[in-house]
């Protein structure tokens, strides 16, 4: 698996047909195919290419996150 910084995650946005990666527990997964994160955007309130393990606990559901496909892990 490949080693993150977050510098290296903000690269992956989900904009302009770049893949969406998102950190979580110092995991990366992909959430690129999935709907709810069109163009790298959560639903108007989180952003791919970040970590969102602070911003999950305001979260209105579970962890689902951890469905996606592992892709690396976070420096």
């Amino acid at each position: 698996m490949t080693e993150f910084t977050l510098d290296d995650l903000k690269q992956y946005d989900g904009r302009d047909g770049r893949r969406a990666y998102v950190a979580y527990e110092g995991v990366v997964y992909d959430v690129t195919d999935s709907s709810m994160w069109d163009g790298g955007d959560h639903v108007g309130a989180h952003e791919a290419g970040a970590d969102l393990t602070a911003a999950h606990d305001d979260a209105p559901h579970d962890v689902h996150i951890v469905d996606f496909p592992k892709v690396g892990t976070l420096a």
